[in-house]
């Protein structure tokens, strides 16, 4: 069966007009019937029904769609393992990792990774943290990385480590051994609170800041790395875990002023998994020693 009958077949039912399906492929309508033609005359199945310029499925071609998809994703996956095979690769493994934690720590990940497994291709996905349960649960990737604890009964999580929440503004011509106290007041005041960028603490911490701040604006910016790009712009303040801002504070990127208000929350980073073995094992061992490092 060639595989250029199939991915004729599977345009030309897409699309139901064979005319469409040849433009779709880039090829000649003749050509696109010839294809089918060949395709029914080797299963000995009509799989379409023709009604002057129409075309249907007939309950064969329906029943066969569904196979000449499967068939053509299968020959696909063998292909790109095959080509990963030439590369060096035996294995291949995968994670999905959260906005909040992927631009720190992934970096830091990699470099050791690939000088450890250079048998490993490593396929990598950012997702929220809602939906990495799922791609756990599914086998669509070994291990997530979130900033949610896993609920459902298939997988298990732990918490890697426990992050402080810190205040963090733009940094200014203030100097810290001269200067007077920032009043974070004031600050809270005069700028935007960039909000949302994480799953847990703001339905915590909003109530407790309009209750001590009033009048307070907020922007809501669900991505940690634009918040803090935003601050550094001047463009707002907000509350983020410390191991997110925690290079930009030492180099001096971002300022985190004294917040005595009220007691700030603690967020938890957790690993989720199906099955552990020793890549996931590795993985856990790596984030907690680039926290703690």
């Amino acid at each position: 069966m060639d595989y250029q009958w199939l991915t004729t077949f599977i345009a030309a039912t897409e699309e139901l007009n064979f005319r469409k399906a040849s433009e779709r492929l880039s090829l000649s309508q003749p050509s696109v019937t010839v294809h089918i033609r060949l395709l029914e005359e080797h299963l000995g199945l009509q799989l379409f029904d023709r009604l002057k310029n129409r075309v249907t499925l007939t309950d064969a071609g329906k029943l066969f769609y569904v196979h000449a998809v499967q068939l053509i994703q299968d020959m696909e996956s063998t292909i790109e393992s095959m080509h990963s095979f030439a590369q060096g690769y035996r294995r291949t493994w995968s994670i999905a990792i959260s906005p909040l934690m992927a631009e720190t720590m992934l970096p830091y990940f990699l470099r050791t990774f690939q000088r450890k497994h250079p048998d490993v291709e490593l396929s990598i996905q950012v997702e929220e943290s809602e939906a990495i349960e799922g791609l756990v649960d599914s086998g669509d990737v070994h291990l997530g990385i979130s900033a949610l604890k896993a609920a459902g009964r298939n997988v298990e999580t732990k918490r890697i480590y426990e992050d402080p929440v810190v205040f963090v503004m733009p940094v200014d011509s203030y100097d810290e051994e001269s200067g007077p106290p920032i009043d974070v007041v004031e600050v809270l005041k005069m700028n935007y609170l960039l909000v949302g960028h994480h799953p847990v603490f703001w339905n915590e911490l909003l109530p407790q800041l309009k209750e001590n701040v009033p009048g307070i604006r907020t922007m809501k910016v669900t991505q940690a790395h634009i918040a803090k790009r935003f601050i550094q712009e001047g463009l707002g303040v907000s509350f983020l875990p410390l191991s997110i801002v925690r290079r930009e504070l030492i180099e001096g990127r971002l300022m985190q002023p004294h917040f005595s208000l009220f007691e700030l929350p603690k967020v938890s980073t957790y690993a989720v998994w199906k099955r552990k073995g020793e890549l996931e094992e590795e993985f856990m061992q790596h984030i907690s020693q680039y926290y703690l490092g």
